[in-house]
């Protein structure tokens, strides 16, 4: 499972900003991110999020104020935030936070180029379920 690199840094520290809306994680190599709630959100590693495989991620838009309800761990290798939208079945290994972390700026901007390539923006709420094929399970159309 992800998280459990034998020598990969792990979190010293991990605090939740709400004012802010981010998650401040502080490993035990010393680097330091300040993750935002929303980028956590739009890169959630869920299958809703992450599909089930390359080329069936699903655009996450309307994300821009979400903020995190709760922040739950998961053994001694992640953490399951729920999401003020309601999603909460990503779970976010120590090894994934890193990269969220270290990766920020790059996923930032390809984040913000799919949605101006889907005609969205930070703001465009999300389709509903019944009209989204990836909303109603594995199988798709």
């Amino acid at each position: 499972m992800a998280g459990l690199k034998a020598g990969a840094p792990t979190p010293q520290s991990i605090t939740v900003h709400g004012q802010s809306r981010v998650l401040e994680v502080v490993f035990s190599d010393g680097a330091a991110f300040r993750i935002p709630f929303e980028l956590m959100r739009v890169y959630s590693p869920s299958a809703e999020v992450a599909g089930h495989g390359p080329g069936q991620e699903v655009l996450q838009t309307g994300k821009r104020h979400v903020t995190l309800e709760s922040l739950e761990p998961v053994g001694n290798y992640a953490v399951q935030p729920t999401f003020s939208d309601g999603h909460g079945t990503g779970i976010f290994s120590w090894d994934y936070l890193y990269e969220l972390g270290q990766r920020h700026d790059e996923l930032w901007a390809d984040y913000l180029a799919r949605l101006e390539a889907a005609g969205a923006d930070r703001d465009t709420p999300m389709p509903a379920k019944a009209a989204h094929p990836s909303g109603s399970g594995c199988g798709g159309h």
